[in-house]
């Protein structure tokens, strides 16, 4: 099972492992105050789409659609989030203000799918 959860929210139990899918770290934390099980900053958008996508609501479903074709390229970056999802629950930490479009989001979706047995569209 994955969730989401925003860097600024509490850490709790029912998290289970908790891992940072960020390129940055974010603002203001200690790897303590985060409760980390890893930081899997591989997983995360290259710099160049970061920058390029700039949380622009209207570049979503294109940022989506290249952070889609990274992952592909590199199943490395996100095996071990799938793996660990498919024993417990996993936590994917973000620090994005944007909780409804941001890497995290574009990633538990791509998880999901192949969770379920689908490729990313």
């Amino acid at each position: 099972m994955l969730a989401l959860k925003r860097a600024y929210e509490p850490p709790a139990r029912t998290d289970g492992k908790r891992y940072l899918v960020e390129r940055l770290w974010p603002r203001g934390f200690t790897k303590e105050s985060l409760r980390l099980d890893a930081w899997v900053k591989e997983a995360a958008p290259s710099d160049a789409l970061r920058r390029w996508f700039g949380h622009d609501p209207a570049r979503w479903e294109e940022f989506r659609r290249r952070y889609f074709e990274e992952l592909d390229r590199d199943p490395s970056s996100w095996e071990t989030l799938l793996r660990e999802a498919r024993r417990a629950r996993v936590t994917l930490i973000y620090s994005s203000r944007d909780q409804e479009r941001n890497n995290a989001v574009a990633l538990k979706e791509y998880l999901d799918r192949r969770l379920a047995g689908r490729r990313s569209a």
